[in-house]
């Protein structure tokens, strides 16, 4: 975590982080870093997600690891970018299909949302 890069703000035992940071487990291990903490009673998020890569890697970089990581499924789903968001739509046969499908698409470098529209066949 780079800790230069993101600011907290407490105001009333909560937490306000704020800042930038190029990955989405980055932004998480920012708030998991303070929620627990003595004396807090809640935290906002506002860290955004800068991406250091071209948007134009994005979608041959998620394909990459939707084979990687859901190889079975990733000719069932369809993936558009839009910037640094990815929308995923499509079908999956169960619950961890999904949740491997949406930590491909996360762990692709510069998403910064992913917008889930799998269904579950």
């Amino acid at each position: 975590m780079p800790a230069a890069k993101v600011k907290p703000k407490v105001e009333n035992g909560w937490v306000t982080l704020n800042g930038e940071v190029e990955w989405e487990y980055q932004r998480r291990a920012a708030e998991k870093a303070v929620r627990n903490l003595m004396g807090v009673t809640g935290v906002t998020n506002d860290i955004k997600i800068i991406p250091k890569v071209k948007v134009v890697d994005i979608e041959k970089r998620l394909h990459d690891a939707l084979s990687r990581q859901a190889d079975r499924e990733a000719g069932h789903i369809q993936v558009a970018v839009e910037g640094s968001e990815v929308r995923l739509t499509g079908k999956v046969h169960s619950w961890a299909e999904l949740n491997a499908v949406q930590g491909a698409a996360w762990s692709a470098p510069g998403v910064s949302s992913v917008v889930n529209d799998l269904v579950i066949d």
